[in-house]
C-alpha cells in the first residue's frame, strides 16, 4: 500500500542525488525549503516549522522582510506596553525604520545598513534622541528575533548609536519663583503652579491627584496616579499608576500649602455649581472647568503665556520640578529627603541630576573644612619642663 501523501502544509522530505536531504513546506501560501546533510536534520526542521505553523507563526521564512517582521512584532508587544510607549515604538518603526530598511530580508540585514540609517537621520537634522530611539526599538525587536531563531545574531549589536544629547537644565532662583507665583495670582491654574514648585511633582502626577489622596489632618498627599495622553485619534486620556514603587510616594505639605488647598477646594465647589449638569465628577484636585482631566496642550499654552506676562526667562513646565530640587538642595535639605519627595528610586539619581546645581553648598563645604582643620592657638603660660633626677639604686649590681 502506497504511503499517504502529505499535504503541502505538512511538508515533505526527499534525498537528493548528492546524498543531501531536502525539506520543503508551504506556509501561508509560500514555499520554504532547506538542504541538510542528514535526514534527521531535515526532519527536525520540518517539525519545527509545523509547530510554528500550528502556533500561527510565520517564522523562518527565507523571504520574511524586516517590514513584515516588525509589523508582527508590534502586534505581539502592544498589550505589554503603556499606550504612550507603544505609540512611540509604532511611530519610530513606521516613520524612521521601515522607509529605509523595511524591504530587507531578515537574513540579509546587516549592521552596516543600520549604521547608515543612523548617519542619514543625523544628516537630516534629527536629534540624537530620535536616533537613540531608533537604535533601542531595532535592538529590542531583533533581540526577540534571535530568541525565536529567525536570525542567528542581532545585527544591531555591532552598531554605534550617537551619544545622548545633554540638555542644559533651566531653573529659577528664589526671587524668580516669587515673581512667577505673584504673576500667577488669580490664574485658573494658580494652585497647580504653586504645588508644582513646592512639591516637585511631575505634571502628569499633579494632573492625576485626587482629593481622596489628600490627608488634611496629617498634611500629606499621596501620589497614586498619573494622567497620560492618549495618542489614538478620538480617544480620551487615561490614568495609570506610577511605574516604580518609589514613584508611588507620600509627600508632606506645609501649613500654608494645606490652607491654600482648602481655598482651592472652595473655588472648585463654586465652579461645580456654575457648570451644573456639564460637570463630570472625577474627584480631581486639578480638573478642567467641567470636571474632566485638564488638556495638557492647553496647560502648556497658558503656562508659556504666564511666563511672558511675568517677564521671566522661558522654561518648560518640567523645569518647575528641577527648580524645586535645586532650591531644596541649596538651602541644606538632605539629598535623601529630596530624593524621596521627587520619587527617585535612589539618592544617587538625585545627585547625578542635580549635583551641579548646588554651587552654594560647595562653597559652604569649602569654608567648613577649613574651619575644622585650622589650628586654634590657646593663650597659656609656657611651662618649663623639669629635668629628670637620677635615682640611686640600693643594689649596684642591679644596674
Amino acid at each position: 500500500m502506497a504511503p499517504k501523501k502529505r499535504s503541502p502544509h505538512e511538508g515533505s522530505i526527499s534525498q537528493r542525488s548528492n546524498g543531501t536531504w531536502r525539506g520543503q513546506i508551504t506556509l501561508n501560501g509560500k514555499r520554504s525549503s532547506i538542504t541538510t546533510k542528514t535526514k534527521k536534520e531535515a526532519n527536525d526542521w520540518l517539525l519545527k516549522m509545523r509547530v510554528q505553523q500550528d502556533a500561527g507563526g510565520r517564522l523562518n521564512r527565507p523571504s520574511l522582510t524586516l517590514s513584515e517582521y516588525l509589523e508582527e512584532w508590534l502586534v505581539s508587544i502592544e498589550s505589554s506596553l503603556r499606550p504612550g510607549t507603544f505609540y512611540q515604538y509604532q511611530m519610530t518603526v513606521r516613520k524612521h525604520i521601515l522607509p529605509s530598511l523595511g524591504k530587507w530580508r531578515m537574513q540579509e540585514l546587516r549592521g552596516e545598513y543600520i549604521q547608515r540609517l543612523y548617519v542619514s537621520k543625523t544628516k537630516e537634522g534629527r536629534g540624537n534622541r530620535t536616533v537613540e530611539m531608533i537604535h533601542a526599538v531595532l535592538h529590542n525587536a531583533l533581540k526577540q528575533a534571535v530568541k525565536l531563531e529567525i536570525i542567528n545574531r542581532n545585527p544591531v549589536d555591532g552598531t554605534t548609536p550617537p551619544h545622548p544629547e545633554y540638555k542644559e537644565m533651566r531653573v529659577y532662583d528664589g526671587s524668580q519663583v516669587s515673581q512667577f507665583l505673584l504673576a500667577a495670582r488669580g490664574n485658573p491654574y494658580e494652585m497647580l503652579y504653586y504645588l508644582a514648585v513646592t512639591t516637585g511633582m511631575r505634571q502628569s502626577e499633579l494632573l492625576g491627584l485626587t482629593w481622596s489622596s489628600l490627608d488634611w489632618e496629617k498634611k500629606i498627599i499621596r501620589v497614586q496616579w498619573q494622567l497620560k495622553r492618549n495618542f489614538k485619534s478620538g480617544s480620551k486620556n487615561y490614568f495609570v499608576a506610577p511605574k516604580t514603587n518609589a514613584g508611588r510616594r507620600t509627600i508632606a505639605l506645609g501649613e500654608d500649602t494645606v490652607e491654600k488647598l482648602r481655598n482651592h477646594l472652595k473655588q472648585q465647589e463654586e465652579q461645580r455649581k456654575l457648570a451644573g449638569d456639564k460637570w463630570e465628577e472625577n474627584d480631581l484636585i486639578f480638573p478642567s472647568e467641567v470636571g474632566t482631566p485638564i488638556n495638557q496642550s492647553n496647560l502648556f499654552t497658558r503656562f508659556k503665556r504666564l511666563l511672558s506676562v511675568a517677564g521671566l526667562p522661558e522654561i518648560r513646565f518640567h523645569d518647575l520640578r528641577h527648580t524645586n530640587a535645586s532650591l531644596l538642595l541649596n538651602y541644606g535639605t538632605p539629598p535623601i529627603i529630596v530624593s524621596h519627595r521627587l520619587g527617585h528610586s535612589k539618592v544617587s539619581i538625585t545627585l547625578d541630576i542635580y549635583g551641579h546645581l548646588i554651587p552654594e553648598m560647595q562653597n559652604e563645604a569649602a569654608e567648613k573644612i577649613e574651619e575644622l582643620i585650622t589650628p586654634i592657638e590657646v593663650g597659656l603660660h609656657p611651662i618649663t619642663p623639669k629635668m629628670p633626677t637620677a635615682k640611686t639604686s640600693a643594689n649596684p649590681g642591679s644596674l
